[in-house]
């Protein structure tokens, strides 16, 4: 299965959705702008956009939530090890309260993979945060970077745009 986004205005991404009405999108948006989001194998509609192979996948992407994108830039011998963690540990987040979805994301172009979670709230991803279960699946990573790091990892965070509304 297959991943694709990409960022425009709110506007943009709405005429896209109502243009290709057989693709389930998902639009979020942040204080830096909106982000179109969605899952297949069969065509990338974005002329500029991202693409990625869905390498974990829990849980259903809802249309309220609060969504959490780590960014982490993967040197190419890294790859193995780093998809190798996030599957020796995938089943800790899913059983947290407020826990709605996952995805391991490898980017077929590029080297920044995306771990994508959603929660229902702000609330439950710093309860994640906070909880016993996040301090062992980090268990062991200090401020120096992992081997496969090729730069700084950084996080984007967007709030589901209700299509309603």
């Amino acid at each position: 299965m297959k991943a694709y986004m990409t960022n425009g205005t709110v506007d943009f991404l709405e005429k896209l959705d109502e243009k290709y009405t057989d693709i389930n999108f998902h639009l979020m948006t942040s204080n830096s702008g909106a982000l179109a989001y969605y899952e297949n194998d069969e065509k990338n509609v974005f002329s500029s956009g991202r693409a990625y192979e869905i390498i974990i996948r829990k849980g259903t992407i809802q249309e309220v939530g609060y969504v959490i994108m780590n960014n982490i830039p993967v040197t190419g011998d890294g790859r193995v090890p780093f998809e190798d963690r996030f599957k020796q540990r995938q089943n800790e987040v899913d059983m947290m309260p407020g826990f709605q979805a996952f995805r391991l994301l490898k980017p077929l172009k590029g080297n920044t993979y995306v771990v994508f979670t959603q929660w229902a709230s702000v609330a439950d991803f710093e309860n994640w945060k906070n909880s016993d279960q996040f301090k062992k699946s980090h268990k062991g990573q200090t401020t120096k970077p992992p081997a496969y790091a090729a730069d700084k990892p950084f996080i984007t965070e967007y709030h589901m745009l209700n299509k309603d509304d």
